[in-house]
């Protein structure tokens, strides 16, 4: 009666799995869960501050400047001199936020009227100066 598993015979093929090192790993893999599971699923309770998610965006005016054939110049369909726009212009560089101009200069006005204006909006200290125009058909 030998105990050996049948080792002596050459021609016989072992025919069983080894279980042991499988049910060692499978072992060593369940501590390890048992172990970091309370770590991962344990947290701080901390009373944190509510904020609500509505921008608070302030919407700067538009001011609509127009400089006719003649060098007239308008502040939003008002006739107004250029010391006037000077002034006006000032007074709108103090807002918060600052308004945006929109600067249309007629087509055949001279470049000079139209320079004066962009230069007494960047005297006012006004950054943000845009010009309107038409699309060419």
């Amino acid at each position: 009666m030998a105990f050996g598993g049948g080792l002596d015979d050459k021609t016989e093929v072992m025919s069983e799995i080894n279980m042991t090192p499988l049910v060692d790993v499978m072992l060593v893999l369940l501590i390890i869960f048992i172990i970091t599971v309370p770590v991962i699923t344990h947290s701080v309770k901390v009373d944190l501050p509510r904020a609500d998610n509505t921008p608070t965006e302030l919407k700067p005016d538009t001011i609509a400047l127009a400089v006719t054939d003649n060098g007239v110049i308008h502040w939003n369909e008002t006739l107004v001199t250029l010391e006037e726009l000077e002034l006006k212009l000032q007074a709108a560089a103090q807002q918060q936020p600052q308004p945006e101009i929109h600067l249309r200069g007629a087509r055949t006005v001279a470049y000079e009227h139209v320079a004066q204006v962009m230069a007494a909006v960047q005297r006012a200290g006004i950054a943000k100066l845009g010009f309107v125009t038409e699309p060419s058909n």
